[in-house]
C-alpha cells in the first residue's frame, strides 16, 4: 500500500517515523512519500520538503514567509497527484493539514486518516466542522478526546495509546551513568536541572532568558539546556552570559531528563516526556508582548490548564506560570521547593503514576497502524459494495 504522510513539527516527525517502522512491519508492501524530519527519512529516505521550511508559527513569521508557504502547499499537492497514494495520513500541523485535507478529499478522492488529532479541544474548536468534512478517521493520542469528539457528533475516531510511551524509555532500560554523562558532555559533577524552552525560535526568545535569570541562584547545581533540532547552537548561545555557567546539549533530551532532579519546562510536548521520565517540573509559558497572555486565556485557549500533564489529570499536577507569573522571583521560589521539598517532589511523583496508568500501556505505533489497515480495509469495501 502507499502511504503520503505530513508531519510539520519536531515532534510529529518523532510520531511519524514510529508510525512508518509500525507500517512497514504490518504492510510489507509499503511505500511512503512524506514531508517532515530527519527521523522519517531514517525510516523511508529523502522527504519531498524537510520540516525545517515549515515551521513558521505566529502571524508575522506566516506573512513573512508566506511565498514559501504557499509554495510548500502548491509542491505537495502536486506531489500527491504524482504518486496517487492509497492514504493521505496528516500528523497535528493542522493550518497546513487541514488544507491538504479538503484537496486530497474533494480533488483527488483519498481516504484521509488524522493521527495525532489537532488540540480543538484547547483552541479553535470551529475546525471540527472541517474533521467531519474531509477526515474519514481520527486516531487520538489522549483518552479524553474520544469524549470530545462524541460530543461533537463525530463517532469515527478511536484512542490508540499515547505513542510517547514509545520514544521515551521505559523503566527497565538502562541509563547512562551520571560520570559518564558529565564528561561525554564536558558538565561539572553537580546536579542538573533541565531547560526545556521549546522547539522553536520565538518560544525559545520569550522563554529562555528568564529560565536563565534564576540560574545565580541556585550555585551548588548546573543548568543545561536542551536543544531543539533545528535550532542551531548560535542562536541559543546569545541569550548566553559569560559569567553563565550553563551548557548547551543536543539530541539527548530524554538523557538530559534522565540525569536530572528538575526542570524548567515550555508549554508542549516536552511536559508530558518530562512527566514520563518522572522529573519533578515547573512549567512556565511566556509571550511577548507580555499583554497577549490576558487575550490567549480569554478568548483563545478554552481549558483552565496549558500543560499537558495537567490536562490529562484535569488539575493542577504541575505549576504553571504564565505570562507576567513568570518572574524571576516566583521561578526561584518553585524551583528551591522542587530541589529541596521532599514532600513536594513525592506527591508530583505520585501524581505522575497516575497519569501515566490513564496513558494505558506501550506499543501506540503498533495499534495506530493496525487500526488504519483495518479502517481502510472497511473503507475498501464500503466503496465495494456502493458501486
Amino acid at each position: 500500500m502507499k502511504y503520503f504522510i505530513i508531519a510539520g513539527e519536531a515532534s510529529g516527525d518523532l510520531h511519524g517515523s514510529h508510525l512508518m517502522h509500525a507500517l512497514k512491519k504490518a504492510d510489507p508492501n509499503a511505500e511512503f512519500r512524506f514531508l517532515g524530519g530527519d527521523l522519517m527519512r531514517a525510516e523511508a529516505g529523502e522527504p519531498i520538503i524537510h520540516l525545517r521550511q515549515m515551521a513558521f508559527m505566529g502571524f508575522i513569521p506566516i506573512l513573512l514567509h508566506l511565498r514559501t508557504i504557499l509554495g510548500n502547499l502548491a509542491k505537495t499537492k502536486k506531489a500527491i497527484q504524482t504518486f496517487a497514494p492509497d492514504v493521505l495520513i496528516l500528523i497535528d500541523y493542522p493550518s497546513f493539514n487541514l488544507r491538504m485535507a479538503r484537496f486530497a478529499k474533494t480533488k483527488v478522492g483519498l481516504p484521509v486518516i488524522y493521527y495525532i488529532s489537532p488540540k480543538l479541544w484547547a483552541w479553535k474548536e470551529y475546525r471540527i466542522k472541517e474533521i467531519k468534512q474531509n477526515i474519514d478517521a481520527v486516531l487520538c493520542i489522549f483518552p479524553f478526546e474520544v469524549d470530545f469528539y462524541h460530543k461533537h457528533h463525530y463517532d469515527n475516531v478511536f484512542y490508540v495509546g499515547n505513542p510517547l510511551f514509545d520514544a521515551v524509555p521505559d523503566a527497565s532500560s538502562e541509563i547512562i551513568p551520571f560520570n559518564e554523562f558529565v564528561l561525554r558532555n564536558d558538565l561539572a559533577k553537580k546536579p542538573i536541572v533541565a531547560l526545556l524552552a521549546g522547539s522553536r525560535q520565538k518560544e525559545i526568545r520569550d522563554n529562555l532568558p528568564l529560565m536563565l535569570s534564576v540560574c545565580n541562584q541556585f550555585s551548588e547545581y548546573q543548568f543545561v539546556i536542551a536543544g531543539a533540532p533545528g535550532i542551531e547552537p548560535s542562536y541559543y548561545e546569545q541569550f548566553l552570559s559569560n559569567e553563565m555557567s550553563v551548557k548547551l546539549v543536543f539530541n539527548q533530551t530524554y538523557d538530559l531528563l534522565q540525569q536530572a532532579k528538575a526542570a524548567i519546562v515550555t508549554s508542549g510536548t516536552a511536559t508530558l516526556e518530562t512527566a514520563l521520565l518522572n522529573v519533578p517540573q515547573i512549567v512556565v509559558y511566556h509571550l511577548t508582548p507580555a499583554r497577549l497572555t490576558p487575550i490567549l486565556r480569554k478568548w483563545i485557549i478554552r481549558i483552565p490548564y496549558i500543560s499537558l500533564v495537567n490536562i490529562i489529570a484535569q488539575k493542577q499536577v504541575v505549576l504553571e506560570l504564565i505570562g507576567s507569573q513568570v518572574t524571576t522571583q516566583r521561578l526561584a521560589y518553585e524551583l528551591n521547593q522542587l530541589l529541596n521539598n521532599d514532600d513536594y517532589r513525592a506527591r508530583m511523583l505520585d501524581e505522575y503514576k497516575q497519569i501515566q496508568a490513564q496513558l494505558g500501556e506501550r506499543g501506540a505505533s503498533r495499534i495506530a497502524a493496525e487500526t488504519m489497515l483495518t479502517i481502510l480495509h472497511d473503507l475498501h469495501h464500503q466503496r465495494t459494495d456502493t458501486t
